[in-house]
């Protein structure tokens, strides 16, 4: 192996290691949260894997929870999804002179925080190995922690009591994971434009609500990120 490669792989895995504590408890929850809506065990691990995009699984199991039309879920996970989109194009220069299989590969592992942590130096070191090492292992390792737990929630389901409700656990855990990220103003209003959105048009048919406060989300996300651009002193 590499020696640049496996330099890569240990800076890689120092970055992300302190902010990958929350991982195995959202995994979890996540598990518990597919089972709650009535999938099989193989069928909630094979989303996991197939998808390995949280925030799709949990905007999509309502959905599904509901009886929602596949077209339906399939277009809510996509527009959920649509920030890769950015994010794999923002990096796509460190990864120019890999194999297109290799590519591919790291467009499915990637995450928010392996974008957020690892960019900077992924965009300014000009070792090709240093930095395939140093995206690599991180996110192989994030998407295994998050399989495993995945697994936990999944199979843990059939140990929790009978009484313990479960049907609002797809939603409970989008909010576990949305509340902290709601930091900034353009996000916060985002996150008080879709929610709000979402309860006022909860009646409409095919949980369309739902897809509404997404929709609504984004549009405000983006326009108050501009506004407070536009307000900043050049």
């Amino acid at each position: 192996m590499d020696p640049a490669f496996r330099q890569g792989a240990r800076e890689g895995l120092r970055t992300v290691l302190p902010f990958s504590v929350g991982t195995l408890p959202w995994a979890i929850v996540t598990g518990l949260a597919m089972r709650s809506t009535g999938l099989s065990e193989l069928e909630s691990m094979g989303m996991s894997v197939l998808v390995f995009a949280a925030t799709a699984q949990l905007g999509a199991l309502p959905l599904i929870a509901s009886g929602a039309p596949l077209w339906l879920i399939f277009l809510t996970g996509l527009v959920l999804n649509l920030r890769f989109l950015i994010f794999s194009a923002s990096i796509a220069p460190a990864f120019h002179d890999r194999p297109w299989a290799q590519r591919l590969a790291s467009s499915y592992l990637l995450t928010d925080s392996a974008f957020t942590l690892l960019s900077p130096r992924l965009l300014t070191t000009p070792d090709p190995q240093w930095r395939w090492g140093y995206y690599l292992a991180p996110v192989l390792y994030g998407w295994l922690l998050w399989q495993a737990g995945v697994l936990i929630g999944v199979f843990g389901a059939e140990i929790l009591p009978s009484n313990w409700s479960l049907e609002f656990m797809a939603t409970i855990a989008l909010m576990v994971m949305l509340v902290p990220m709601a930091r900034t103003r353009p996000m916060l209003l985002a996150a008080l434009a879709g929610g709000l959105t979402a309860v006022l048009l909860r009646d409409l048919p095919l949980r369309l609500g739902l897809f509404a406060g997404i929709a609504a989300g984004i549009a405000t996300g983006f326009a108050a990120e501009h506004w407070q651009t536009r307000g900043e002193p050049q």
